[in-house]
């Protein structure tokens, strides 16, 4: 089955909660085909969502996602590399297994599912690429040590925008959006206040803002390259 004509696709990862299922609605509410995939995502109850399940560090999983697009819309116009792990912790308690997850999911993840999708992107015209990071790669903060995210999401800015220039004059956006902390199902509610005031303004972010910032870069045909950052200050110091 294909799209009715004129109806783009959307390939959304971590898309079971938090920032990812908000994604999953708002580019439903844009008239988007949407392939959403998790480890743990369920059944969609919308026959314009396709669900996949597996892990985004295997690059299986990336294959039977661009698959599950084409077979069941036969395009992509859109990619929004969302599922990532954040794992704080002195640079010297990581252990192996923490190496392997964070890099699995944060960049194994990306490259597969980018290299994969990237074809279809390019063949839709004008196809986008947005992918999410932390603004901790920019202001480290010795309150949340975290140099494995760092490593990971720092890397997939700089991706971001080595691909947006290869891809410039082929009609492919690349960007990023950079959040402070968001509250999400990650983040128990007894750690708000603490991870609140690291943000100049005093609040985390909500859900809702990320997702609002997603939707300005899909709008904005002129921004490619960019890393919008949505962190409440967090960028511009302490």
């Amino acid at each position: 089955m294909t799209t009715s004509q004129g109806q783009k696709v959307a390939v959304i990862s971590g898309a079971s909660q938090g920032i990812g299922a908000g994604l999953v609605q708002a580019y439903r509410k844009l008239g988007y085909g949407v392939v959403a995939t998790s480890r743990s995502i369920g059944d969609a109850h919308d026959p314009e969502i396709v669900t996949v399940r597996g892990d985004i560090a295997d690059a299986a999983t990336a294959q039977r996602v661009v698959g599950a697009a084409l077979e069941r819309f036969g395009r992509i116009d859109t990619l929004v590399n969302n599922a990532g792990i954040f794992v704080a912790k002195p640079f010297t308690d990581y252990t192996d297994e923490d190496f392997d997850q964070v890099t699995g999911i944060n960049l194994a993840g990306f490259f597969h599912l980018t290299q994969r999708a990237l074809p279809h992107l390019l063949a839709s015209g004008a196809g986008h690429i947005v992918t999410i990071t932390t603004s901790l790669v920019d202001q480290p903060n010795r309150n949340v040590p975290s140099v494995l995210a760092s490593l990971t999401k720092g890397g997939l800015n700089s991706a971001t925008k080595s691909l947006a220039i290869e891809y410039a004059s082929r009609g492919l956006r690349v960007n990023a959006v950079s959040p402070g902390v968001i509250k999400t199902p990650m983040h128990p509610v007894e750690t708000h206040a603490a991870l609140a005031g690291l943000h100049p303004v005093g609040r985390m972010g909500e859900t809702s803002d990320i997702v609002d910032a997603v939707v300005y870069l899909e709008s904005a045909p002129f921004v490619t390259g960019e890393i919008l950052h949505v962190d409440g200050g967090q960028n511009a110091g302490h």
